[in-house]
């Protein structure tokens, strides 16, 4: 089985995001970067069917943010392939992100294309059925797990509903799965092996036009939450305490 895998950078929420000037976008010039978690999920499913049925792994990703040491820690982990894809300026658009993709995976002739469900600076989680609809190929989101079948045209998928209602599916290859949760958690990587796959590892570049793609969503502003007021601590005797209860919900018409 052929795998691709798809590897977005997202900015580190630990540090402070600022919007830029023009008030549509987030200044990311000083933000730093990591793995978009739901990816490194997508990842460590695809190497834990390697391991297990023989695949092979290729990892595709935009040249974009700190990639570089991502992809290094992909192929210490048993990513096979690495294809970087070079794109100038910030992260792309959804929309585009999915066709420079798209043209970047058709050459490899993948049965199985894995890529996360969402990531937290899109909306919706948007990337994986539009990268599906580049591909022409039927997808599948919201998996928490995926076998191969027996008759090995097929793998059989554990989609996650609603209410953690989880159901078994079979889905024809050749298809797009958008991972939620792999298998079990993804494998930490000693710094050693990384250090090891920087002197073995060759990246190969595929260069695809940027597309002009119309946005599906137009942004008019983007501004940090408003503070709200200030919660109100409660201090007296029970009785006390249970009459100002009773009076808050009288003011805001909770209560009659």
């Amino acid at each position: 089985m052929n795998i691709v895998v798809v590897i977005r950078q997202v900015p580190d929420l630990i540090e402070p995001i600022e919007v830029d000037s023009s008030g549509t976008s987030l200044d990311l010039g000083t933000a730093s970067f990591i793995v978009n978690e739901s990816d490194d999920h997508a990842l460590e499913q695809a190497i834990l069917l390697k391991e297990s049925h023989g695949a092979k792994v290729t990892v595709v990703a935009l040249d974009f943010g700190d990639v570089d040491n991502t992809l290094y820690a992909a192929a210490a982990k048993g990513a096979d392939r690495i294809v970087k894809v070079p794109c100038d300026g910030d992260a792309p658009r959804p929309e585009a992100a999915a066709a420079m993709l798209a043209e970047a995976i058709q050459p490899l002739g993948s049965d199985l294309v894995l890529v996360g469900v969402q990531a937290h600076n899109e909306l919706d989680g948007v990337l994986a059925p539009l990268l599906a609809s580049q591909l022409g190929l039927p997808y599948v989101g919201v998996i928490r797990g995926v076998k191969p079948a027996a008759d090995g045209g097929s793998v059989v998928v554990f989609k996650e509903f609603p209410g953690a209602v989880m159901a078994q599916l079979s889905v024809r290859l050749p298809a797009v799965l958008g991972i939620l949760g792999a298998e079990q958690a993804p494998r930490y990587v000693p710094v050693s092996r990384i250090r090891a796959a920087m002197k073995s590892t060759q990246f190969e570049e595929q260069t695809v036009a940027a597309p002009a793609v119309e946005p599906q969503v137009t942004i008019r502003r983007l501004y940090p939450p408003a503070p709200a007021a200030r919660a109100e601590m409660l201090s007296g005797s029970e009785t006390e305490v249970a009459a100002r209860i009773a009076a808050i919900l009288r003011e805001k018409g909770l209560v009659k």
